[in-house]
C-alpha cells in the first residue's frame, strides 16, 4: 500500500541539509507514527536541526520490526529524524553515508541471520564492504539462551561494524525471550548517548523500563503482559488411530475481547505448568509449598503458585546449573559450567530437566527465594494461526503437535502443548495476537505455492480459508507431507473439499513411512520442477512453514535445484534468482 509522505517545498526557508533532515523526519512520522497535532515553527527547526537516524531491523517473526517502530517513536522525542529500514530492502551502497545507526536483529537457526537479513550480511561481511569511519552505532540482539549460539548474528553484526571502523556509542545488549526490560533499558541509555555523540544536549529518556514494547500493545488492550482470558471450545485430535503422533485442532473463542488478526499472524498462549511436576519439585526441595517468594512481577506469593504459573520449571538455565555445580561439588557439573564447555554442555542438557539435577544431587539445598531466583520466567508460546477471521468470526484456530517423550527413564511433556491438550478445558487460556507482517500471503490475483508438512500446514489452512472468503483469483498449490497417509493426513476432508471446489488447484503429498524409501516434500518439488518454475515465472509467491532444523533447509536446497533444472541456470544464477524472490517478498518462511 502506498503512503503519501509530504515533502517540504524547495522554496521553504531552510538549507539543503535542514530540508533533508526534516523530510526524513516527515517520512518517519508518516510511515510509522501518528502525525503530531502541531508542527514546530520553521525558525525553531532551523535553529536546532533534527539529526538523521537510521534504524535497521532484521526479523524472522516480526519482533525486531515492532521494536524498531518503538525506537522510531522515542527517537523523535530526542531530536532525531528517524527512518526505519528492513535489512531485506536496504540499498547497501548507502551504508557508508549513514552517521547514526541502531540495529535490532534476531538470530535464526544455528546462529544464522534471519531470512530478511541474509543479503545484507553477505554484503557487510564481504571484503568489498566500505569503511564506516563516520558511523556511530549500537546493536540490540534478540535470541533464546536455549540455543548454543545465542544472539550470534547480532554479535556478528556488532563486531563487523566495529571492524569496518564504526564507533560503538553504547554496548550491545543481548536479549533472551523475555526482552521487554532489557530493550527498554538499552533504548533509555542508547538514545541519550547518541545525542551526546552528536554534540547536542541530552534529553531525559521518556521510556520507562518495563513499559509495553510490543506492537501488540498498540492495537489491542490484550498484550503479552496482559493476555486475554479466552475460552477453549474445541480440542480435537487430527491423527487417526494408530498414529505415532498427537496433533490437535484447537478452537478458541475471542468473544468479549477486541482481538483481531490477519492470516500469517501467530497466537501467543501463556500456559501454566503441570501441577504434578510442581508438587514433585516442592517435595524434592523440602518445601511445604506455602513459603512466600517473589513472583515474576516481584509481588510475593506462595512458591507452589509461583512454580505453577510464573517460572519455567523444566529447562535448565545457566545460573541454576552453576549453583548446582557449586553446591553439589560435582566435578562433571563444574566442567560443564566452565567457559571452555561447548558441545559437552549441549549434550548434557539434552533430555534433562531441573528435577533431574535435584534428584541426582540431593545435598544441594536452596531457600525458596534462592531457587526461584535462579529460574527463567515462564514465557508464552507462539503458534501459527490456522484460521481466517473472515471464515470464523470471533474465533482463532491452532494446529499443535502435543509433545510427549521419554528421556533418562522419565516421561516428559511439552509445557504449552499439554496445557492446551490436557489442562486448558477447565481454565481460561491467556492469549494475545502476535503480528507477523513478514508472512502475509501475496496479492489475491497472484499464484501461491505453499510448503507445509506436518503442523506446518497451519498458516496455509488459514491462507486458503481467507482466499475463499475474499474470492481471490490466484491459483493455489500445496505441498504437504507426514508419516502415514492413513493416519496423518491433517485436515484431509477440508483439503479434499477445497480441491473439489477448485480453490486448491494442486495438492502434492509425501509420506515418509508408507513405503520402504522415505519420501519428503522436497522430493515432490523436484519431481514437479518444470511446473513449479512456471508458477514462479508467473509471479507466484513461495511460502514455507515448519521445522527449521532440516525441512526448511532441504526445501531451500530443492528450490535452488528447481530453478537450475527447470530454468536452465547455473548454481550462481539460481542463487541470484532465489535472492530476488526474497527481496520481492515472494519467498517467505515461518519456521521454528
Amino acid at each position: 500500500m502506498n503512503t503519501f509522505i509530504p515533502q517540504l517545498p524547495e522554496s521553504a526557508p531552510f538549507t539543503p541539509e535542514q530540508r533533508a533532515y526534516l523530510n526524513g523526519y516527515l517520512a518517519g512520522l508518516f510511515s510509522y507514527v501518528p502525525v503530531p497535532s502541531t508542527v514546530a515553527a520553521p525558525a525553531a527547526a532551523a535553529s536546532k536541526p533534527l539529526q538523521p537516524l537510521a534504524i535497521f531491523f532484521g526479523t524472522q517473526t516480526g519482533t525486531a520490526e515492532k521494536l524498531a517502530k518503538r525506537v522510531s517513536k522515542e527517537a523523535g522525542k530526542h531530536g532525531f529524524a528517524p527512518t526505519i529500514h528492513d535489512l531485506a530492502k536496504y540499498p547497501f551502497n548507502q551504508l557508508a553515508s549513514e552517521q547514526n545507526v541502531l540495529v535490532l536483529t534476531s538470530t535464526y537457526g544455528d546462529g544464522e541471520p534471519p531470512d530478511s537479513a541474509k543479503s545484507f550480511w553477505d554484503a557487510l561481511a564481504a571484503d568489498t564492504a566500505p569503511k564506516l569511519g563516520t558511523m556511530r552505532y549500537s546493536v540490540l540482539a534478540l535470541g533464546d539462551t536455549n540455543y548454543a549460539r545465542f544472539c550470534q548474528f547480532g554479535k556478528d553484526v556488532d563486531m563487523r561494524l566495529e571492524t569496518l571502523g564504526a564507533k560503538r556509542i553504547q554496548p550491545r545488549v543481548d536479549c533472551d525471550v523475555d526482552y521487554d526490560e532489557p530493550f527498554a533499558k538499552w533504548l533509555a541509555s542508547t538514545l541519550p548517548a547518541l545525542v551526546e555523540a552528536n554534540g547536542a544536549a541530552s534529553v531525559a529518556p521518556s521510556l520507562a523500563a518495563g513499559s509495553p514494547s510490543d506492537a501488540e500493545a498498540e492495537g489491542s488492550n490484550w498484550t503479552k503482559s496482559n493476555p486475554f482470558p479466552a475460552k477453549l471450545v474445541t480440542n480435537r485430535r487430527l491423527n487417526g488411530q494408530g498414529s505415532g503422533k498427537d496433533v490437535r485442532h484447537f478452537e478458541i473463542a475471542l468473544g468479549g475481547s477486541d482481538l483481531t488478526y490477519e492470516v500469517g499472524d501467530a497466537l501467543g498462549v501463556t500456559p501454566t505448568n503441570d501441577s504434578t511436576l510442581v508438587s514433585e519439585l516442592v517435595s524434592t526441595l523440602g518445601f511445604s509449598g506455602d513459603e512466600e517468594v517473589p513472583g515474576k512481577d516481584g509481588k510475593p506469593l506462595p512458591i507452589r503458585s509461583a512454580l505453577l504459573g510464573h517460572f519455567d520449571i523444566t529447562r535448565i538455565p545457566q545460573p541454576f546449573l552453576a549453583a548446582m555445580a557449586e553446591r553439589s561439588g560435582d566435578d562433571l557439573l563444574k566442567q560443564l559450567v566452565a567457559p571452555t564447555a561447548n558441545g559437552e554442555l549441549a549434550k548434557f542438557l539434552f533430555g534433562r530437566e531441573i528435577i533431574d539435577l535435584l534428584l541426582a544431587h540431593p545435598k544441594a539445598r536452596f531457600s525458596p527465594s534462592e531457587f526461584v531466583g535462579l529460574l527463567k520466567k515462564l514465557q508464552p508460546r507462539l503458534y501459527s494461526i490456522s484460521s481466517s477471521l473472515k471464515a470464523h468470526p470471533g474465533q482463532v484456530h491452532l494446529t499443535v503437535g502435543v509433545v510427549r517423550y521419554e528421556s533418562l527413564g522419565r516421561k516428559r511433556a511439552g509445557v504449552c502443548s499439554t496445557f492446551l491438550a490436557e489442562r486448558a478445558d477447565a481454565a481460561a487460556v491467556p492469549v494475545f495476537v502476535h503480528q507477523n507482517t513478514g508472512f502475509r500471503p501475496p496479492a489475491s490475483d497472484k499464484p501461491l505455492i505453499m510448503v507445509g508438512p506436518g503442523t506446518g500446514i497451519a498458516p496455509f489452512r488459514a491462507y486458503l480459508e481467507d482466499r475463499k472468503a475474499t474470492g481471490a483469483k490466484g491459483r493455489n498449490w500445496l505441498f504437504f507431507g507426514d508419516q502415514k497417509s492413513t493416519t496423518d493426513f491433517l485436515y484431509q476432508d477440508e483439503m479434499s473439499a477445497m480441491q473439489k471446489d477448485g480453490l486448491l488447484n494442486r495438492l502434492d503429498l509425501a509420506w515418509s513411512r508408507d513405503q520402504a524409501e522415505k519420501v519428503y516434500v522436497q522430493q515432490r518439488m523436484l519431481e514437479n520442477a518444470k511446473e513449479l518454475y512456471a508458477w514462479l515465472e508467473d509471479g507466484a509467491g513461495f511460502y514455507v512453514c515448519g521445522d527449521a532444523g532440516r525441512m526448511a533447509k532441504d526445501v531451500d536446497l530443492a528450490l535452488h535445484q528447481v530453478v537450475e533444472k527447470a530454468g536452465g541456470k547455473t548454481p550462481d544464477q539460481a542463487a541470484d534468482y532465489v535472492k530476488k524472490l526474497k527481496s520481492e517478498k515472494r519467498y517467505q518462511r515461518d519456521v521454528y
